[in-house]
């Protein structure tokens, strides 16, 4: 078949201007406001199949196409506007074949503005299938989406959130979303896997603390610090007294040399021997030995050696990817700050050179100010929280774990915070260890950007 160019005649539209459409085969509703003596009417031009169209006025300057993307679990809904008219809009399968058919609605334009909003793990499909084909979008927060759509919003539907998406592009004109290297998006998967891992052990501790009050609660009293191989593995063995008193001491001996990988005196075992034994006399059993509880007892002990092992095998990963990204080196070189702590900064907050100030780094994490003032009444100024609690919880630690290393290792964010101290009235730390991490933002920010290590006499000078 002969493929040709046709030219739809042009029309005057409300803003003066001449608009034509070169299409190709093209499926498109084109919607052109006439006006005349009698005021504004509107022409509707039905084509029936569209291949490959370009929009542009008389002088050949390609008019603004953008799609508003409203993204759901199984599907989305597109809107595709035209210089603030709506064209096209349909429901697309979040697979194979409805981006499929959005990629080639996507090479009908050029230059076409995308925006979605961030739907958690729903919109990551979307998001890897733009930046494997190339194309530019702007991710929307969907706090700030419903700031800023809430006024134009009438009715709430998907189709109506999808257009609405993409008449804000138009008013708001954002920037395209900045898309970090690889690296720096396995990392903050990385980070989460270790966070959400870490309230598995603190939670599969807690439910073996809460068996042991019934089992053997003078267990917690053999060791210094009820945790580590050593304590979970004589957990596993002796779950209640019985147990315990069954044994000869030689045999408690053996079991107890072998519950650690590490070395250990004879002096030492039979230190645990005589104090277990004892423990086990003085304890009072609410259960049986063939009590089904001692079975929960070895479950959590067991989960917890699990989760404990596969954390480092995951701390271990996020290490070896951070390791060579220059940061890594200037975090590690701020006292208080070690390879865990380094590792999870730079994963959750990502490249922190594309931030353009540090209040934008505030807000990323959710510790900027709010402010509220009505009339005469002032109401006391508060973090808005709106932002990456996995990053605000890292940092809020950051600043005790620099204020403890103080002591052999001086920082200036470690003074200031123990200053503020010093000078308040109240009981609370929490508003002087949030000023301390602002400090500590603006210290990494400057330090990353510079490229420079840190240097706490440097910090006296000023």
């Amino acid at each position: 078949m002969c493929r040709k160019h046709t030219k739809i005649s042009s029309e005057k539209i409300s803003d003066g201007r001449e608009y034509s459409l070169l299409f190709l085969y093209v499926k498109v509703e084109v919607s052109c406001k006439v006006v005349g003596l009698f005021g504004a009417r509107r022409r509707v031009l039905k084509i029936k199949s569209l291949k490959h169209g370009i929009i542009q006025d008389k002088r050949g300057n390609i008019m603004r196409t953008v799609f508003g993307i409203d993204v759901s679990k199984a599907s989305s809904e597109v809107a595709i506007l035209v210089n603030g008219e709506k064209i096209h809009g349909y429901t697309m399968l979040n697979d194979a074949i409805g981006f499929n058919r959005l990629l080639n609605d996507l090479k009908t334009v050029h230059n076409p503005e995308i925006i979605f909003e961030a739907t958690g793990v729903y919109s990551r499909r979307l998001r890897a299938f733009l930046e494997e084909y190339g194309y530019a979008y702007t991710q929307l927060n969907p706090l700030e989406a419903k700031k800023q759509l809430d006024s134009l919003r009438v009715r709430k539907t998907d189709k109506i959130d999808a257009e609405k998406l993409a008449k804000s592009q138009l008013v708001h004109n954002r920037k395209p979303t900045c898309v970090q290297e690889e690296i720096y998006q396995h990392l903050p998967d990385l980070s989460r896997f270790y966070q959400n891992m870490t309230e598995d052990l603190v939670r599969a501790k807690n439910r073996l603390h809460k068996v042991l009050q019934v089992t053997f609660p003078e267990w917690e009293n053999l060791l210094s610090t009820p945790t580590g191989e050593q304590y979970w593995n004589l957990v596993m063995a002796f779950p209640c007294k019985e147990f315990v008193l069954s044994l000869s001491q030689s045999d408690l001996c053996e079991i107890i040399r072998q519950s650690t990988s590490k070395r250990i005196s004879e002096k030492r075992i039979a230190y645990l021997t005589d104090k277990l034994i004892k423990l086990a006399k003085q304890s009072f059993c609410a259960v049986k030995k063939t009590s089904p509880m001692l079975e929960e007892v070895r479950y959590y002990a067991q989960e917890w050696l699990r989760l404990s092992e596969h954390r480092q095998v995951v701390l271990d990963d996020m290490v070896a990817l951070a390791q060579p990204l220059p940061e890594y080196d200037i975090l590690r070189s701020i006292p208080g700050i070690a390879e865990t702590t380094a590792t999870s900064i730079i994963g959750e907050l990502g490249d922190i050179r594309r931030f353009q100030s540090t209040n934008q780094i505030n807000a990323f994490i959710g510790i900027d100010l709010r402010h509220y003032e009505s009339g005469n009444f002032l109401a006391k100024e508060h973090i808005t929280k709106r932002g990456n609690p996995y990053a605000r919880k890292i940092l809020f630690k950051c600043i005790h774990n620099i204020a403890s290393a103080s002591h052999t290792n001086p920082c200036h964010i470690a003074d200031f915070y123990e200053k503020r101290k010093r000078q308040s009235t109240i009981a609370s730390t929490k508003p002087h260890t949030i000023a301390s991490i602002h400090r500590l933002i603006r210290t990494m920010y400057y330090l990353i950007t510079h490229n420079k290590l840190y240097d706490y006499s440097l910090t006296q000078n000023r």
